[in-house]
């Protein structure tokens, strides 16, 4: 899969985007909290994000329904694995390690992440 890296802008506007579904402008422009960007500037990420192949839109009228063409899900198996290549030379261990010790994990956080981890082992070996 092809996916391009998102500027934190555009990775905002898309959060919004997989947490509606499907969004107008406007849609977009009330889920910011504090200061709310201009129309134009939410309508041109938008138009960005299309070009890239991260939304479509179809036309209700003369509104743009954006709705999201990657999945949060895929866009954050190729940041995680982007990350763990070139940060951690695609050593889990290592970024579990590095993870454990920037936050402070206590023994019992490390064991239920690798309780978690077996699990989901566990579920991946059933499919195949």
């Amino acid at each position: 899969m092809d996916v391009k890296t998102l500027t934190k802008a555009e990775e905002q506007i898309m959060q919004f985007i997989w947490d509606l579904s499907e969004a107008t402008v406007k849609d977009v422009i009330d889920q910011f909290k504090d200061s709310k960007p201009a129309y134009t500037t939410v309508a041109t990420v938008l138009t960005v994000l299309e070009k890239k192949g991260f939304v479509a839109h179809r036309k209700i009228g003369n509104t743009k329904l954006f709705s999201p063409t990657v999945s949060k899900l895929d866009y954050t198996r190729v940041q995680f694995g982007s990350l763990l290549k070139n940060y951690f030379n695609g050593s889990f261990p290592k970024m579990a390690s590095f993870f454990a010790r920037e936050n402070d994990l206590e023994l019992e956080d490390l064991e239920m992440i690798l309780k978690l981890s077996e699990d989901e082992f566990s579920e991946d070996q059933k499919e195949d």
